[in-house]
């Protein structure tokens, strides 16, 4: 699944393509989705500029003047960019490749969703306001999230601390591949009972996971499975791992070997010499 930083480099890669132009047409070749594409989104956004991109969690938000475009990737979705001047002749739209936005230019920004979890939803009046977003927690690369809000947010908590990382409503945006990461190098086994970590331990894992996400963005993210760039390109950030996926390979720090576990349906990754 695309996580934070496979999102904000999307992100990055698109807007500069986007920003300032006009919306010449849109192509729905499959409205089921995770939630369906609305009928009508060709007339609505059809002669509108698009103002901004930005992302919040692992949403993308496309600023439209009247009401704003909002886009997920789900569990395998890329959004690719075409460039007119790059292609030779139209093309051809592949089997999952289910909406098009074409801009003025002839650029085109395309959705490939192969297993149909994402989204392409319009909504006008306050973006924060959307039932998507606004019960979500701080971004992990701001200010807002630091050990003090862990601290408070955990206190009689009885959930792990990995469980709790990709809690939306205590962080958004620190997925499975991160939050296995960030606990390695903050020293914390992901079984941990979040609400017995102190403020110390976890001003070491707030540090880890803004380290680990700087990381992944500068590296393009992790292209596992069908996760490509805008550009169509891979990140190469799992060629940095510590933990994830190297179940039974000795770890990078000591002598020991790498275990995996079940935790809420998803494999955790940890050193029992390293994390405690």
């Amino acid at each position: 699944m695309p996580e934070l930083p496979e999102v904000e480099t999307t992100c990055r890669g698109i807007a500069p393509h986007l920003i300032g132009k006009v919306i010449a047409d849109v192509i729905i070749r499959n409205s089921m989705l995770r939630w369906p594409i609305p009928h009508d989104l060709p007339e609505l956004l059809s002669g509108l500029t698009i103002q901004s991109v930005a992302r919040r969690a692992k949403y993308l938000l496309l600023d439209c003047d009247r009401g704003m475009l909002l886009l997920h990737l789900g569990m395998s979705g890329s959004l690719r960019i075409l460039l007119p001047e790059l292609m030779q002749s139209p093309e051809l739209p592949r089997k999952h490749d289910h909406f098009d936005l074409i801009l003025n230019d002839k650029t085109i920004l395309r959705l490939h969703d192969p297993r149909r979890f994402g989204a392409v939803l319009w909504h006008t009046g306050n973006i924060m306001q959307h039932p998507l977003l606004k019960n979500l927690g701080p971004e992990p690369l701001t200010a807002n999230f630091n050990a003090q809000h862990l601290y408070e947010k955990t206190r009689g908590l009885r959930a792990c601390i990995k469980q709790t990382l990709m809690n939306n409503q205590v962080v958004v945006g620190v997925g499975n591949i991160y939050a296995n990461e960030a606990l390695f190098l903050a020293g914390i086994n992901p079984k941990v009972t979040a609400g017995r970590i102190g403020r110390g331990r976890y001003e070491r894992l707030v540090q880890s996971i803004k380290h680990t996400l700087h990381l992944a963005i500068e590296a393009g993210g992790s292209s596992l499975r069908d996760f490509v760039h805008s550009d169509g390109s891979t990140g190469y950030f799992q060629q940095q791992y510590w933990v994830y996926g190297r179940s039974g390979k000795r770890c990078k720090q000591c002598t020991g070997v790498i275990k995996q576990i079940k935790q809420g349906q998803r494999s955790s990754f940890y050193c029992p010499s390293c994390q405690h």
